[in-house]
């Protein structure tokens, strides 16, 4: 059995269904949900004998070919196991282009759906039209971009790292263009090129009276700003160090993992068509991330914290999700909650903040000191090295162009410094140059 049963938001299914599609739209129109495939109508798991990768792809295609207006970066699927039997979770969001419908028969009654208690019910055409009277007209894809001369290096760069192939239709399949065929917004953030400036400021106090430093992370794809808001998180990770008897307890400021979801959700949840980007802050007891446009007002705050949403920037989500940024819908903030408090969380009408203490209490600052097995020496791993070794587990495609560019240092340092790491047995290349890749053998503690 698993932990729920059918009602507003959960659905059930034995095998895959005709009817699908009229689930998925019911959730859509309404406050979300998940579907499970492979589960009875009492909860109980009974399975599925598909070949699962074929089997989501089956599913997604079905669900991405039969429903208008995209829904693209509002799904997500999810192969879970219970007792060695494998079931598909859909996790599918709120929409904001509402109303969906089945693609090809308009928005009628027959093609309509809403979800109304644990069952979905044809919309009549008073709440069809209603819908589409409030159809959120400030979605990023219908805003045009403030500049038409745009280019995708870099992002298609990362995509070919995942492993997609980048052909003549890759700008359409992101939904880079509004209805008359000029460049949107979604394209403008994630474009070589743009005004859109991230900034992350450290002070010296507890307040912001006094800047230690300052740095701006922008002007160019939103991807790579966003990893090189990652790298400077994780160079400001100390670790604070007590000594006991008989062994050394080490303690970093914060939890990185935790923070790596906080400013993802900040960055891909942001309201962007206000142009205010998220502000990251560090001060000397905490760090600070604020992101603009707040809860959505269907959505509680005990709904926030299990993980309901509504994508505020469906085009962004699919993006981050294709590039691994993002694993499952909905999951990142359970994943925050099981590193700290509900109470990091401070919302007000138009922002959320996530404020998060330091881990100092009676621990020293010490430099990470690593004991070599191989070698049977210390090695003190340099932040350089330890910036190359997290940028691998993050993308182990990663050229050494682009660890210069993300760390600042020359090419020339990356390769000494990676040369040292394979020495030591830390780091070790697999394939060839140009299709290959790097894995990490062992982290620094």
């Amino acid at each position: 059995m698993i932990d729920t049963i059918e009602n507003s938001r959960t659905e059930f299914k034995i095998k895959l269904v005709d009817d699908l599609e009229e689930t998925v739209i019911a959730f859509l129109n309404k406050d979300g949900g998940n579907i499970y495939i492979g589960v009875d109508d009492n909860g109980k798991v009974v399975g599925l004998k598909n070949s699962m990768d074929l089997f989501q792809r089956k599913v997604k295609d079905k669900i991405i070919s039969n429903i208008e207006p995209s829904v693209l970066g509002l799904f997500d699927l999810e192969v879970l196991t219970k007792e060695d039997k494998k079931y598909l979770k859909i996790t599918v969001a709120k929409g904001y282009e509402t109303p969906y419908h089945i693609k090809g028969m308009g928005m009628t009654p027959d093609s309509c759906f809403i979800r109304v208690g644990s069952s979905n019910e044809k919309m009549d055409e008073h709440l069809i039209n209603k819908m589409f009277r409030e159809r959120t007209k400030n979605s990023l894809k219908s805003i045009i971009s403030p500049k038409q001369d745009l280019t995708f290096t870099d992002l298609k760069i990362y995509y070919a790292e995942k492993g997609f192939e980048i052909g003549d239709n890759f700008e359409n399949q992101l939904d880079f263009f509004t209805k008359d065929g000029k460049y949107n917004y979604v394209a403008y953030l994630l474009a070589d090129n743009n005004r859109v400036s991230i900034k992350v400021a450290k002070y010296v106090g507890d307040d912001v009276d006094e800047i230690e430093e300052y740095y701006e992370f922008g002007n160019c794809s939103l991807v790579k700003a966003t990893y090189r808001v990652l790298e400077k998180f994780r160079t400001e990770n100390k670790v604070y160090s007590k000594i006991t008897y008989p062994e050394r307890i080490e303690q970093p400021m914060y939890d990185y993992n935790a923070v790596r979801e906080v400013i993802i959700n900040a960055i891909v949840h942001n309201d962007w068509s206000n142009e205010y980007p998220p502000k990251f802050e560090f001060f000397s007891d905490r760090l600070e991330v604020s992101s603009f446009g707040g809860i959505q007002s269907e959505f509680t705050e005990e709904e926030f914290f299990q993980g309901y949403s509504a994508p505020k920037n469906p085009e962004l989500m699919r993006v981050f999700h294709d590039l691994e940024l993002v694993e499952h819908l909905g999951t990142g903030i359970r994943r925050i909650l099981k590193k700290y408090d509900k109470s990091i969380y401070h919302f007000f009408p138009h922002f959320i903040r996530v404020s998060i203490k330091y881990n100092q209490n009676e621990f020293d600052y010490t430099t990470n000191k690593v004991v070599d097995k191989t070698f049977g020496s210390n090695i003190v791993l340099t932040k350089v090295q330890e910036g190359i070794i997290d940028l691998i587990i993050d993308r182990p495609n990663i050229t050494q162009d682009e660890m210069s560019n993300l760390l600042g240092v020359t090419t020339r340092t990356i390769r000494n410094n990676i040369k040292f790491l394979v020495e030591t047995n830390y780091i070790k290349r697999i394939g060839a140059d140009r299709n290959g890749k790097w894995i990490v053998i062992k982290k620094s503690n």
